[in-house]
């Protein structure tokens, strides 16, 4: 059985091998635009299978039985005084410059975000999913913080322009929910997507550990 990993997340290629598991990497090239109405949640959750799905079509060239796992994370900015008062929630993709990415640090000083990550996995035959939601809590933060974090260069590549792993676990004061699915992948859901589709985790796990030994 070959694992694949649909994503070129450095983050989420280490939190599979944080799992012990050994798998192979390829970059799926998909629209991630949003749908027109489509929640956050729906939103993670589709590019996931899409990402999933043609990973697989990506990976099945090279023989024997395969599972592609594919997965997608957004920063969720509410609406202050909920999206039914008119204002829509906002996502918070990754920065395209200085100036942004720095102006949604300002923003999401003092407050809390949701972080939804969608993960599916897919052998051809079956396609699992999920999608996991965590509330973080960001403390206040200055100016001169914000300026020097970005200079750090870590948020340069990252949703919502900070990475809870990294640095940026600095400017967070508290979370609700999964600490690995603010990071890009739930490991303790993503274990049991890949048991679903009868992945034999544990026997992975120990030709990896032997393997390394």
């Amino acid at each position: 059985m070959r694992l694949v990993l649909a994503s070129q997340s450095p983050r989420r290629a280490e939190l599979l091998d944080q799992m012990a598991l050994n798998f192979e990497v390829v970059v799926p090239d998909i629209d991630e635009s949003q749908i027109s109405g489509e929640i956050a949640p729906d939103y993670v959750g589709r590019l996931a299978c899409e990402k999933a799905a043609v990973g697989l079509g990506m990976a099945a060239g090279a023989g024997g039985s395969v599972v592609v796992l594919g997965a997608d994370t957004v920063v969720v900015l509410e609406a202050r005084g909920g999206s039914t008062m008119g204002q829509p929630d906002e996502i918070l993709g990754k920065p395209r410059s200085p100036k942004e990415g720095k102006e949604m640090l300002r923003r999401l000083s003092g407050r809390d975000h949701l972080v939804h990550t969608g993960v599916a996995v897919t052998d051809g035959q079956r396609t699992e999913s999920r999608v996991v939601s965590s509330r973080v809590f960001f403390r206040v933060l200055s100016d001169d913080e914000i300026q020097s974090y970005w200079q750090t260069g870590e948020g340069l590549d990252k949703a919502g322009s900070y990475g809870i792993q990294g640095i940026g676990g600095i400017l967070v004061e508290r979370i609700e929910g999964s600490f690995s699915g603010v990071m890009g992948l739930p490991v303790t859901e993503t274990e049991a997507l890949l048991q679903s589709l009868d992945v034999d985790t544990w026997s992975m796990r120990n030709q990896w550990l032997k393997n390394s030994s």
